[in-house]
């Protein structure tokens, strides 16, 4: 059967907390006689409780030699006009003969401002809340804190109405803070976080989705571990931080970050494993290691990087010979006595692919000269060929003349 008021129970529930604070806001209800409590910038009337009515009282401040300025006495009452902070102190009222009347201890402060919350689970199972205030009052100040999931089905509510609303408990050992113990990964709840101090309260309300604030706590147990015989491989592994439960359901992505202890930017890989092989390593120079956190769908956030390792791969033995031999050289000639004369002989400064390079130019450049030598040979032969045919043909041609002039001569004879 439904409220005929809908939001009733809602209304039920602020009606709850502002009694609940407005009962907290008390004086008395800190616990501490003889002291009175006001707000900075109002009238503070401090009474001479033990006085007769009509009697002449006097009021004196402790450690001053005058009331502050301003003040008034109205009918035994002391009146501070536009109380500072610096108008608290010890007031004590006296009768005509010097005689203590009262005493109290006046302490000045502000209202509660709103409060700034903020709400995290490191596992799918408790989520916590902290807070920290948002005007400094000056005066002892409370927190009531409250829980209450939202969206509840029509089974739930029939069930049990009031397993789903409860305190946030606080943890003394750790102030500002509250943790919701047993709480659902899919649930959506409201929080409701109050501060009273003596002179009134100031709540604020956080709806908190368990998925948007899941945020693990760093994994544990980072090892770093050079691998033998390969100068540009380490060994990363860790394990799952302890306050996450391990349940085949809820699992945990890593990303990993390392970079050369003399190198500012970051190098990042992800994984799903436990362990992860850095393969571009520099070698022998030590590297610094570090592995956050997030739930496997993506839910939440990173948590923060873990601790750091630190690890050196082992060094290419092609590489420290190579370095062995050059020291080895250098504290040769550093042994050698440096001498003062200027070298006479010029200093080979010419690289091997330098000096190949110039003989194929000189190559090329002796093949070209070459084949220029020779077609301008050929041409020379065939043109001096040519010329030569040419001054054979008038000789024989004088000569068939002359054979065929002779010719009529011969056959008239016959």
């Amino acid at each position: 059967m439904r409220s005929p008021i809908p939001g009733l129970g809602r209304v039920m529930v602020f009606l709850a907390a502002a009694l609940a604070s407005a009962s907290l806001a008390v004086p008395e209800g800190w616990g501490e006689e003889g002291v009175q409590y006001g707000q900075v910038g109002t009238d503070v009337t401090l009474s001479c409780t033990g006085a007769h009515a009509g009697s002449p009282v006097q009021w004196r401040r402790a450690g001053a030699a005058a009331l502050p300025e301003g003040s008034a006495i109205q009918q035994g009452a002391l009146v501070l006009p536009r109380a500072s902070l610096a108008t608290a102190g010890t007031y004590s009222c006296h009768d005509e003969d010097s005689g203590l009347l009262h005493a109290v201890s006046l302490r000045l402060g502000y209202l509660p401002g709103v409060p700034f919350v903020s709400c995290r689970a490191s596992d799918y199972e408790n989520f916590s809340c902290s807070w920290t205030s948002s005007v400094e009052t000056f005066l002892p100040t409370r927190y009531i804190t409250t829980y209450r999931k939202k969206s509840l089905t029509g089974e739930e509510k029939r069930r049990n109405k009031n397993r789903h609303v409860g305190p946030c408990l606080q943890d003394l050992s750790r102030p500002g803070t509250c943790t919701v113990h047993g709480s659902e990964f899919w649930s959506s709840y409201r929080l409701n976080i109050t501060e009273v101090n003596p002179l009134g309260s100031s709540f604020r309300l956080l709806d908190v989705t368990m998925q948007a604030i899941i945020k693990p706590d760093p994994p544990e147990g980072l090892v770093v571990e050079p691998i033998p015989l390969a100068p540009r491989r380490l060994l990363v592994s860790w394990k799952y931080p302890s306050s996450w439960p391990k349940e085949p359901h809820f699992q945990l992505r890593f990303r990993l970050q390392y970079r050369p202890i003399i190198h500012r930017s970051w190098s990042v890989v992800e994984t799903v494993n436990l362990s992860e092989v850095i393969t571009d390593a520099f070698a022998g120079l030590e590297h610094v290691v570090q592995v956050s956190a997030k739930d496997f769908l993506d839910a939440g956030n990173w948590s923060e990087w873990s601790a750091e390792a630190r690890a050196t791969p082992v060094r290419d033995p092609a590489t420290m010979a190579s370095e062995e031999t050059t020291t080895n050289a250098s504290l040769e000639s550093l042994a050698e006595e440096p001498s003062q004369a200027p070298n006479p002989e010029p200093i080979n400064r010419s690289d091997p692919l330098e000096k190949m390079a110039i003989l194929v130019s000189l190559g090329i450049f002796a093949f070209f000269i070459l084949a220029a030598v020779l077609v301008v040979t050929i041409l020379i032969w065939l043109r001096v060929r040519k010329h030569s045919k040419d001054e054979t043909k008038p000789h024989n041609f004088l000569v068939a003349a002359t054979h065929l002039k002779a010719l009529p001569s011969e056959l008239g004879c016959r």
